[in-house]
């Protein structure tokens, strides 16, 4: 565990690879992928029949390719890039040189996204995170004071204090020996046992209240501590007012840690699947793939949505209209209430009230690129790198290095924040970002100049501010669980009413694992599913879905009355 504190699963019996299975529906999305079987067929009456398919991110476009390779044509709508949030922008006069200003590191546990990673022939390598194995070395700025170390124990007492504390507390309350071993086994049983006795007892807690509540963190200046510097990437003190339920299905299924990063840029993922022509698809001839069907582009952004009759009408910024049997909506849930005119008919009233509960988190980056790795150079005085992966309670929060070797240029994500040090940066210009973050680097590094380094200009986003975002992702708050049960069943429909048949939700907004590329394909892959059983299709007998398993794994439902 690449942990800044201690592993807090030391005391698990390890039987198997830690993956993001569960813990609220334990479906193996993975197994899904790779049987042989594949994941259904349709009628021959149905091949070529158009899906519409909303949004280009990776939700979207792992829709659009399953559907395409079970014979169907879906038409996907973008309104600005494909990619979504994994979005990878050279530097201006360097194209070799990626910032990631959304997704940058994912972690192995992720198995249905590296299935995709894998089709496509991506490269990775581990992620520079704070005291990783491939880090070499992490400074921790807090109060004023800083501390440089290779690994955790290196940190003064009181850090690995915070750190017993924090395992303490998982041990005690959450019961994470036990979930960790079951995940490990796919011990559906022991999991949804255990899930199903916390989710009522910390549905109203929020992060912060299971810390403060817990005999562990008494003290503080522990809680304070743990959150500028956190677990996993760092500090999570940003997450504090959120459900303590979103932080447990991180910790559980291993979300936060051995992060590895896509070389060459994560959009490569994406936009490698609009590409791609796989081996074996339905009904279209070989070598077809979506951008073949699209004559290489999208629709523009979809305006209208409305019911007519048994289809979906659909009407784009270019005016056209397009009638389909099915629509896949994968765009963030509030595109839904401010950019398109909808029918109240596309959802049932409960969805929409969840739909607007949605709340996002906000997040701001800045990267330069410099003329090499000078960080990497030696401090005479210490005899140490002059600069390191750097942790902060400044503006900054999170500075990260990325070499890719000495005779090339090097990438400094300069600030990585979140929520309310996001708004901090949100009106200022690239100049005065640049020229704030770099005053307040100096009082860490008083003897670096960075900006004599930098030799192109920076990139910077702020994810709230983006019209077609309008947040980094979203994240429950206390007693939201019940919201989120009906975002992500949605794509179980048979007890709706007709009228209601026919629109899924994807993407991680519907996830439990909100702003991981894992939840967004596997609700890419539950509307696939979708699709396929409304158009009248079926899965392979030996490989059922997530719909055909649904009711022995559901997420448990908690009563609203």
């Amino acid at each position: 565990m690449t942990a800044l504190l201690s592993d807090p699963r030391a005391l698990s019996e390890l039987s198997g690879p830690l993956t993001m299975f569960g813990p609220d529906f334990p479906f193996a999305y993975d197994d899904w992928l790779a049987h042989p079987g594949g994941l259904g067929r349709v009628p021959e009456s149905a091949h070529g029949c158009e899906v519409a398919v909303i949004g280009g991110g990776l939700s979207g476009l792992v829709t659009a390719y399953e559907l395409m390779k079970l014979g169907l044509r879906p038409v996907v709508y973008e309104a600005d890039q494909l990619g979504g949030r994994m979005r990878s922008v050279s530097f201006e006069g360097h194209p070799e040189s990626k910032a990631e200003m959304g997704a940058m590191r994912f972690p192995p546990s992720a198995t249905g996204l590296f299935h995709y990673v894998n089709t496509l022939g991506l490269r990775t390598v581990a992620f520079p995170n704070p005291l990783g194995p491939h880090t070499p070395g992490t400074v921790v700025d807090l109060n004023g004071v800083s501390h440089w170390a290779r690994t955790s124990a290196e940190l003064p007492e009181s850090y690995r204090e915070v750190a017993d504390a924090w395992a303490k507390a998982l041990h005690e309350h959450a019961e994470l020996s036990v979930m960790d071993a079951a995940i490990r086994r796919r011990d559906v049983p022991t999991i949804k046992a255990i899930w199903n006795r916390l989710v009522p007892k910390l549905d109203d807690v929020s992060f912060y209240g299971f810390l403060s509540s817990a005999p562990s963190f008494a003290s503080f200046r522990h809680r304070e501590i743990f959150g500028q510097v956190g677990f996993g990437t760092g500090g999570w003190d940003t997450d504090y007012p959120n459900s303590m339920l979103e932080i447990l299905r991180v910790v559980y299924t291993g979300a936060d840690e051995d992060h590895r990063r896509v070389v060459g840029g994560c959009q490569q993922v994406p936009l490698g699947l609009w590409e791609h022509r796989p081996d074996r698809v339905a009904h279209w001839p070989d070598g077809t793939s979506l951008s073949s069907l699209h004559n290489g582009r999208t629709r523009p952004a979809v305006t209208d949505l409305d019911r007519v009759g048994r289809d979906y009408r659909v009407r784009d910024s270019s005016g056209e209209v397009r009638e389909y049997p099915a629509v896949v909506f994968a765009a963030q849930n509030w595109i839904l209430l401010s950019k398109i005119r909808c029918a109240e008919s596309l959802l049932p009233g409960p969805v929409w009230t969840a739909v607007e509960r949605t709340h996002y988190m906000g997040s701001s980056k800045l990267f330069v690129l410099t003329d090499r790795p000078f960080w990497r150079d030696t401090d005479p005085t210490t005899g140490r790198d002059v600069m390191s992966m750097t942790l902060t309670d400044r503006l900054p929060r999170g500075v990260y290095l990325f070499d890719d070797g000495p005779d090339k240029p090097g990438v400094m994500c300069l600030s990585y924040t979140w929520n309310d040090d996001s708004l901090k940066l949100a009106a200022l210009s690239l100049d005065e970002r640049l020229d704030v973050i770099l005053a307040s680097l100096k009082q860490i590094y008083p003897d670096v100049d960075i900006r004599s380094h930098i030799i192109a200009p920076p990139v910077t986003i702020t994810w709230e501010t983006e019209p077609h975002f309008m947040g980094a992702f979203k994240s429950n708050l206390p007693g939201h669980y019940r919201y989120q049960r009906r975002l992500f069943t949605h794509f179980m429909q048979r007890d709706m009413e007709p009228r209601h048949h026919g629109f899924f939700l994807a993407g991680d907004d519907i996830s439990w694992t909100a702003g991981f590329a894992e939840g967004a394909v596997g609700t890419a892959l539950n509307a696939v599913w979708g699709v396929v059983t409304h158009l009248g299709g079926s899965t392979h007998p030996g490989n059922p879905g997530p719909g055909d398993v649904f009711d022995r794994i559901a997420p448990v439902e908690l009563p609203e009355d």
